[in-house]
Parts: C-alpha cells; structure tokens; sequence
C-alpha cells in the first residue's frame, strides 16, 4: 500500500512540475509579444496549461498527507529533512498561486513585468525541485 501511495505522489508530482516548469516560460515568450493574435493564442495556452496542472498539484498533496499519516506523528516529528521539505513544497505552493495572478494579469492586458522577470521566475522551481529531491533521498538532517 504505501508503495503504491508514494509511486502516485510521484507521478502527480512529475505531471505537476512539468506544467510550473513551462506556464514560466509562456510567460516569458508572452512578454515579448507585441502581436494581438499571438498573445490571444498564448492567453489560450496559459490558461489551459494552468488548469490543466492544477489537479495533479492536489493530488500530489493528497498522496504526500496520506503518506505522512501512514507513517505516523512519531516519524514526522522525527524528520527533521521533511519540515525542511514541506516549507519548501508550501511555497511551491504559493508560487502556483501567484501564477493565478500572473495568468490574470496577462489575461486583462496587465502585464508590467518584462521577459526578464520571468525567466528568472521559470528557475524559482527548478532550484525547489533540486532541494526537495535531495531532502528527500538524502535525508541530511
């Protein structure tokens, strides 16, 4: 059972981090556009993007809770390398959040932030990425 919990929690997880990986990197190509047509395609594009990924964040936490109740309070409170880990997936999830915000912004044509913003915040959760997966198989604390 708990094989199969943690064989799903990553699998939403990969399918999640594969749309915060690109939604960034929309963002990026959709500062740049000065054409109406292709922004309106690249809105689209976000949009379903987003929404697409969103499910497979929740269930990506759905897995990771189950798991952290199969374990027990006794474990999580032992491992130290997991508070480390749910700070850094917390503000992963405030990062999705805010591509909410970004996603609105550029939807009403509010966009004031240039291709540069965003391919420094494409990188926002690669480097989160790294650390989680060393947190996790490492387990240096």
């Amino acid at each position: 059972m708990i094989l199969w919990l943690k064989a799903l929690h990553i699998i939403f997880m990969v399918a999640w981090f594969a749309g915060i990986f690109y939604l960034p990197r929309l963002f990026v190509y959709h500062a740049q556009v000065s054409d109406d047509n292709t922004s309106e395609q690249l809105k689209i594009m976000e949009r379903r993007l987003l929404y697409f990924v969103t499910p497979f964040a929740v269930l990506t936490l759905a897995f990771g809770l189950a798991l952290m109740w199969i374990y027990g309070a006794a474990w999580l409170k032992a491992s130290v390398w997991l508070h480390v880990k749910l700070v850094l997936v917390t503000l992963l999830y405030v990062y999705h959040g805010y591509c909410f915000k970004l996603l609105a912004d550029f939807k009403h044509n509010r966009n004031t932030r240039s291709h540069k913003f965003y391919r420094v915040f494409n990188e926002v959760p690669v480097l989160a990425l790294f650390a989680i997966i060393i947190l996790a198989v490492v387990k240096p604390f």
